[in-house]
């Protein structure tokens, strides 16, 4: 990794989505390797001093024709997060923003001739299943229907693909991600969740299901390695999954939480536990960008509640 990273020095880099949970990690990794980086969001964020902080809509095509134009490599995380409840309550409110920004700004760096590009999809991309393999990618309908937005933007990477001949496109689809800057709310996805109920005072935490549900978290720097190794080798036209490589249950998250945290937690076994396993095959991330996560769950979760414990100390 170390000597990939050289190859970044001096180049021109930019990050959509930047100031979020994955694309913080991505524009440390990128200042620290000696690359320009400018990020772009619609959140007045400083995530790194060495790098420039544009205030942008990506919905805007001229917008993203003027910030792309003359750079050398495009990083396209930005995206919405939101809880299921609220994506499924008003999916238009994420369905066409994202819609418009892919279209946007991968159109963008085709007609400014951006030298790399990588776009990150969505584990919500896959139709439902226990294991997720590139192979089963496009069959079904995505898990999440704003995960169409994701979809038709992978589509249109193959349509410059099959007309332009362009290779430079590198797709991946991130698992679960959690770390740093995630959105802390008792809606969340379930690691900032649980953190904001535990932070909160809430006892015992009670917990939907058995625990005996497997999930893969990956955590965030892991990701974000795994999203410069695509853009420097390349996905071979087509996308590659970034997990852990690993399923936890819902109870060994939990007693991994509770090793370092003190709370109480109750399963409540009345309520349903969710889809039994969801876990992302990585082999051949592995096999075409040796993709190698290495953060453990435990340490990964330390780092995130010592981040998340002290961004709010600091709202007091």
């Amino acid at each position: 990794m170390k000597e990939i990273l050289r190859s970044f020095r001096g180049k021109r880099c930019l990050v959509t989505g930047g100031t979020g949970l994955i694309g913080r990690q991505v524009v440390d990794i990128l200042c620290n390797a000696g690359a320009h980086v400018r990020t772009v969001s619609l959140d007045k964020v400083n995530v790194n001093d060495k790098a420039e902080h544009i205030y942008g809509d990506l919905r805007d095509p001229n917008f993203c024709e003027a910030i792309t134009k003359g750079g050398d490599f495009v990083f396209h995380l930005a995206g919405m997060k939101g809880s299921v409840n609220a994506t499924k309550g008003k999916p238009a409110d994420f369905l066409v923003p994202m819609l418009m920004m892919n279209t946007n700004v991968l159109e963008a760096c085709r007609i400014n001739k951006v030298e790399r590009v990588v776009y990150t999809s969505s584990i919500g991309a896959y139709a439902s299943a226990a294991v997720f393999r590139e192979s089963e990618g496009l069959k079904g309908e995505p898990m999440d229907f704003v995960c169409w937005a994701k979809r038709m933007g992978e589509l249109q990477i193959e349509a410059y693909r099959e007309q332009y001949q362009l290779n430079n496109f590198a797709i991946v689809r991130p698992s679960n991600t959690y770390g740093p800057g995630d959105q802390f709310n008792p809606d969340a996805m379930v690691i900032p969740a649980l953190m904001s109920r535990i932070l909160s005072g809430e006892n015992p935490v009670v917990i939907w299901g058995d625990g005996s549900a497997i999930r893969d978290f990956a955590y965030s720097r892991d990701v974000a390695e795994g999203i410069i190794l695509a853009l420097h080798y390349g996905t071979a036209g087509h996308f590659v999954n970034l997990g852990s490589g690993k399923g936890y249950s819902i109870k060994e998250l939990v007693e991994a939480l509770n090793s370092f945290i003190g709370f109480n937690y109750v399963f409540d076994t009345s309520k349903p536990s969710g889809f039994p396993k969801r876990l992302m095959d990585i082999s051949l991330a592995k096999e075409l960008i040796h993709y190698n996560p290495t953060t453990s769950l435990l340490d990964g979760l330390k780092e995130t509640w010592h981040w998340f414990v002290k961004k709010q100390g600091e709202r007091e």
